[in-house]
């Protein structure tokens, strides 16, 4: 909003030049995004609290979780009202990349929220079922590639993905595309999901993923720099910056309440929205497997889930008796069985993202 009222008026004074500047609008963007959060915090956590949306801990988990049973939840009302008012506030809403990222998290919001809200007023134990959730998400994907398919001029170039280790290496995608995507922004919302586990632990995480993608937004949506780092130029995915700020800035502030002991936890509210929005900027940046190695730790969260799972079912079916990998899945609580305090477990996991993400930004060079 304040780029298309104050940058009309740098005609009468250089002052409100400033307005024009990715740079500045991110900064500004991040700060109120993290101030909101952190003012609005305490009035979500009495509002949901005094509505009695309070976690109910799976008797499944690890035996220190059953204390954390009554903290208020559907956190991700302070992540989402956060990013969309600074991102309103700050964005220039024109901008293509900047509407299709304003969608997504609306709708995997609204998702995420409904699932919430089936648990927790509805009473229904496991909320959305997974088939209706996972129609959800199909069908947001489907829009967003048959919007990026129509939208775009060159077909073959909005249907292809780079290989971070290679200069100047796409693959087409063709009619695989569509397929693709929807594995992303699933395989992505339900990672994030199920790294959601610990006080903290997935907000940090994410955290660092998206800090690393607003780098990389940066990067490409600056020509002069782009083209020396023959990353490929994209055409205004620069305001994508202000975006991934206003994000950062929201995440910072929810973590104040969120770190153990939480007073607050996310749930699908947040979760479900956060996973498509690191999604979605892989693919409007062209840089899903940039994205696999930043992320590093929802991939690991969600192998360990598939491994347990299907080793477990595997077994059964073949000797009568199910069989474990680990502990406990996903990844996170097979380290809380053995015994690890949950700060260190956190931490380290965010030391463990912080590495994949230096890993990552280490590809740029060797383009």
């Amino acid at each position: 909003m304040f780029y298309h009222i104050f940058t009309p008026l740098s005609e009468y004074s250089i002052v409100f030049n400033v307005f024009r500047y990715v740079t500045f609008r991110a900064l500004a963007a991040f700060i109120t995004a993290l101030l909101f959060s952190f003012f609005i915090g305490p009035v979500f956590i009495r509002i949901l609290r005094n509505k009695k949306a309070l976690e109910i801990i799976d008797t499944d988990l690890p035996d220190q979780h059953q204390k954390k049973t009554g903290t208020p939840t559907m956190g991700g009302l302070i992540i989402m009202s956060g990013l969309l008012l600074a991102s309103f506030l700050w964005n220039n809403l024109s901008n293509y990349y900047v509407i299709l990222m304003i969608i997504t998290t609306i709708s995997l919001g609204t998702i995420g929220f409904y699932d919430d809200y089936l648990k927790n007023f509805k009473f229904k134990k496991k909320g959305l079922s997974p088939r209706h959730k996972l129609l959800g998400q199909i069908a947001v994907s489907l829009f967003i590639v048959a919007v990026i398919y129509f939208a775009s001029d060159d077909k073959v170039s909005a249907t292809s993905i780079t290989l971070p280790f290679f200069k100047n290496v796409a693959v087409y995608m063709g009619v695989f595309f569509p397929l693709f995507v929807i594995f992303l922004i699933v395989g992505t919302s339900n990672a994030v999901n199920l790294t959601d586990g610990l006080d903290g632990l997935a907000t940090g995480t994410i955290s660092i993923a998206v800090f690393t993608l607003g780098i990389m937004a940066y990067l490409k949506g600056n020509y002069n720099i782009a083209t020396y780092l023959k990353l490929g130029f994209v055409k205004e995915a620069g305001e994508l910056t202000v975006f991934t700020s206003a994000l950062m800035g929201t995440l910072v502030g929810f973590l104040w309440y969120n770190t153990k002991p939480a007073q607050i936890f996310m749930g699908d509210t947040g979760s479900l929205p956060l996973g498509g929005i690191l999604a979605m900027l892989a693919v409007l940046l062209k840089e899903e497997v940039f994205l696999a190695i930043t992320g590093g730790v929802f991939v690991m969260e969600a192998l360990s889930t598939i491994i347990q799972t299907s080793y477990f079912k595997y077994t059964r079916k073949k000797t009568g008796t199910g069989k474990r990998v680990f502990l406990c899945a996903p990844l996170h609580h097979h380290f809380e069985k053995k015994g690890i305090d949950e700060e260190k477990i956190v931490v380290r996991f965010w030391i463990i993202a912080l590495l994949f993400s230096a890993i990552a930004l280490s590809t740029i060079k060797l383009r």
